[in-house]
């Protein structure tokens, strides 16, 4: 079984994300192995955001392994439909790579070191999302990616 790591900033505030989110952890527990890992968010202002950012980007890189696939939630990745979604999460099942390690960044984003780390960056959206958002519509995405390829009933 696939192991997938979704690396965080910030923790969920909100109980109808939260709720969301177990929901889907649940039901991506018959495809996966799913861990979420939240990053502790950085005290920003606008005179230090690059600062903030490699801070957060520190803390998550010093957690990804050496060899592990990262793909980032980035608003300059390239789009996928769902359909090319699954064909990619396909290709990783099919490759034995394992884990899968998606990163979200916090309010400002990510790190340049994040960047030059991952070996992806895919774009959920050309609009805006929160961070605590951008969670479960990731985690959708993925449960939504598992039953196209299982043919299962979910996708029309």
């Amino acid at each position: 079984m696939i192991k997938i790591n979704i690396y965080c900033v910030g923790t969920l505030k909100e109980n109808y994300l939260k709720e969301a989110l177990e929901e889907y952890k649940k039901r991506l527990s018959k495809y996966a192995k799913l861990e979420i890992i939240e990053i502790k968010e950085a005290r920003v202002d606008e005179a230090n955001i690059v600062k903030g950012l490699n801070e957060e980007g520190d803390n998550i890189l010093k957690r990804i392994k050496d060899g592990e696939y990262v793909v980032l939630s980035d608003l300059h990745g390239k789009e996928l439909s769902s359909e090319e979604f699954a064909k990619e999460i396909k290709s990783f099942v099919d490759k034995g790579i394992s884990p899968i390690d998606f990163v979200i960044g916090g309010t400002y984003g990510l790190s340049e070191d994040l960047r030059k780390r991952s070996n992806e960056r895919i774009c959920l959206s050309k609009l805006t999302f929160t961070h605590q958002m951008t969670r479960v519509i990731l985690l959708e995405q993925i449960y939504r990616a598992f039953k196209i390829i299982n043919n299962e009933n979910y996708h029309h």
